[in-house]
């Protein structure tokens, strides 16, 4: 799979399951709705206050699953990725590739705390499971 393959992939779901690492290294999950940049960055919007946040704040190693939980489409994406909450011009132009995915992004600028969350990707595994053997496919990202 290449690059424009995993884009397109990754377009084509909203939502991800992210995990994060709490300061005690207990595991901490939840499911969370992403854009995807054409450098193949995610972007999430969250509460200050959120765990994640917090948890990102401190270590900002995440690791997220995408897709595969349709039965009739096996297909899935192991990300792995440091993040950053980006702030001026940079926030601006990731918030308009997040609020293309998410039309109702707008309307959460008003809470207290909401903040966004880049991810560059470090290394990402496809996984396709419709045929036998699977086709996988692996790619490292040394910059992040």
């Amino acid at each position: 799979m290449d690059k424009a393959d995993l884009l397109t992939f990754l377009r084509s779901h909203r939502w991800a399951i992210e995990a994060t690492a709490s300061t005690t290294l207990d595991p901490q999950a939840a499911i969370i709705g992403i854009a995807v940049t054409n450098h193949l960055e995610l972007v999430f919007d969250t509460l200050a206050s959120s765990r994640k946040a917090a948890n990102l704040r401190i270590n900002p190693r995440i690791a997220l699953v995408i897709g595969g939980w349709n039965d009739s489409d096996p297909r899935t994406v192991q990300y792995e990725g440091v993040t950053d909450f980006p702030n001026g011009a940079e926030l601006d132009k990731l918030k308009q590739v997040y609020f293309a995915a998410f039309p109702d992004g707008p309307t959460r600028l008003s809470w207290p705390g909401i903040t966004y969350v880049r991810v560059k990707p470090a290394w990402v595994r496809y996984s396709d499971f419709r045929s036998e053997p699977p086709v996988i496919s692996e790619h490292r990202f040394p910059s992040a």
